[in-house]
């Protein structure tokens, strides 16, 4: 298993989840972020915005699935433009459900 955690625009983020539910991934977690990458931040006149919003997705997904769901998520969140995002994908050792103890996905 992995976990596939990506960082998308605030105005993408909709458009993943509902592209990944679509595909039958509907296990995941959004949360609000703000950050920067190579752009260091957007100048707008004389204002400096050192951290953009974004959201991070994170989800695990079977080994099989990481592929499709990584382009996906290229494809969805894709403007051309800084600031599009970044996916990470790390192995998951194990997972255990806390109600019932089960463990696996």
């Amino acid at each position: 298993m992995k976990m596939i955690k990506a960082i998308v625009r605030p105005d993408a983020a909709d458009s993943v989840a509902d592209g990944l539910a679509e595909m039958g991934f509907f296990s995941m977690t959004k949360l609000s972020a703000f950050g920067r990458g190579k752009q260091k931040g957007i100048t707008v006149g004389t204002i400096h915005y050192d951290e953009l919003p974004k959201v991070m997705l994170l989800m695990v997904v079977e080994d099989k699935h990481v592929e499709e769901v990584i382009k996906l998520i290229k494809y969805k969140a894709y403007t051309g433009n800084f600031g599009d995002g970044k996916i990470f994908v790390t192995p998951v050792d194990q997972v255990f459900t806390v109600r019932t103890g089960e463990t696996g996905l």
